[in-house]
């Protein structure tokens, strides 16, 4: 599996949103993408999928992904987008069951395979307790997990997130992280936009970072957050503490009026 941008950019209402941004990502990595609000994470990992036009490539093992049809995109790559709104009082257990869909054809029921892998969905994610819940009803939180265990239960080689980690608190934020890695450690291509840098620093193999659009930096956390480029993207000031280096925040930089 193998994921890339070649020269993308895209731009909506007659704005630029991504300039020419390149990277090939690989199977057996977690990859965090990182940027201040605005700097177009979101419109990337949609560009990449072919949910919005751009000009330049998105390839998925080599094939255009413009070009491939949506059914085989969506089989291998399973994607959760953000803030993503529930509109049918469904039961969770075949809200994740919709993560098969990619799988099956047109009026088919859910095969033995098929609800096995549900059924291990659920598990990684930790929403079998709320199998029989009514999705609509559940906290911002747990609809965050169920989410993610529809998207898992996809069981696609690769898996795009944006901000996976919304509305979870700090148990759940660090279990999403920890099933996120082992996913990709497992074999798999994992990419997750993330905010929390703290967490990107500790779990992610690589991470990509965004400023007005344009990547302006790519590589393994120790070498890419520093102190440096925090203050340059984020405009924050931060130090590093531990083994391996994690970034934090001291203060924001105030600039002169």
């Amino acid at each position: 599996m193998t994921l890339a941008a070649e020269q993308l950019s895209v731009a909506l209402r007659g704005r630029e949103v991504v300039r020419g941004v390149s990277f090939t990502l690989d199977a057996g990595q977690f990859v965090g993408v990182l940027g201040p609000n605005g700097a177009g994470k979101s419109t990337l990992i949609r560009a990449l999928l072919g949910l919005l036009p751009a000009s330049g490539r998105a390839l998925l093992n080599g094939q255009p992904v413009a070009a491939l049809p949506r059914a085989a995109t969506a089989r291998q790559i399973a994607y959760l987008p953000q803030g993503q709104a529930l509109h049918w009082p469904l039961s969770v257990e075949r809200l994740v069951a919709l993560g098969r869909l990619p799988h099956l054809a047109p009026f088919s029921r859910l095969s033995a395979a098929d609800e096995a892998a549900v059924a291990r969905a659920m598990r990684l994610a930790e929403v079998e307790h709320l199998a029989h819940r009514t999705a609509t009803e559940l906290s911002g939180g747990e609809r965050a997990r169920v989410l993610l265990a529809r998207a898992l239960a996809v069981e696609a080689p690769a898996l795009i997130a944006d901000e996976p980690l919304a509305s979870l608190d700090p148990e759940h934020q660090l279990h999403g992280m920890e099933l996120l890695r082992a996913q990709a450690h497992g074999g798999g291509l994992v990419v997750a936009v993330l905010h929390d840098l703290a967490l990107a620093a500790r779990f992610c193999d690589r991470v990509l970072v965004l400023v007005d659009g344009r990547l302006v930096a790519d590589g393994a956390p120790p070498t890419v957050l520093t102190p440096a480029l925090l203050e340059q993207v984020y405009r924050v000031h931060a130090r590093l503490i531990g083994d391996p280096p994690v970034p934090v925040i001291t203060k924001r930089i105030i600039a002169d009026r």
